[in-house]
């Protein structure tokens, strides 16, 4: 949708909307996307045009925003693909709470790059 679109790229240029992506041979395969706010990324939608390529660009992303301090990410629906990967459900009390700590009071958004050491 072309709205959709248009909403995305202005989050992106913000700083706030980020795509993470698996490429083979120069070809996208798979990745997802989100919006990120405080600690927390919001986690909107995965695609594998390879098998699993989408499930590689979310453990890089993991180990990124581990790395970045982030305490969450709401992956939004519990699937068992997400729960394979270590995704867990919390109440929506717990999910409260941890909004209110992870983006209260959090750094600015900023544009991301990937740190080299957890990419290669």
């Amino acid at each position: 949708h072309p709205q959709m679109v248009t909403a995305y790229t202005i989050l992106h240029e913000m700083g706030l909307a980020h795509s993470v992506e698996t490429w083979m041979d120069g070809e996208l395969a798979g990745g997802l996307y989100g919006v990120s706010l405080g600690k927390v990324f919001f986690g909107e939608s995965m695609f594998s045009l390879v098998p699993d390529a989408s499930k590689i660009a979310l453990v890089h992303l993991t180990k990124q925003l581990q790395n970045w301090e982030y305490g969450l990410i709401d992956c939004q629906v519990k699937t068992g693909h997400l729960a394979s990967l270590g995704a867990r459900e919390i109440s929506r009390v717990e999910f409260g709470q941890m909004l209110n700590t992870l983006i209260t009071g959090s750094e600015p958004c900023r544009k991301w790059n990937f740190d080299r050491v957890l990419i290669e």
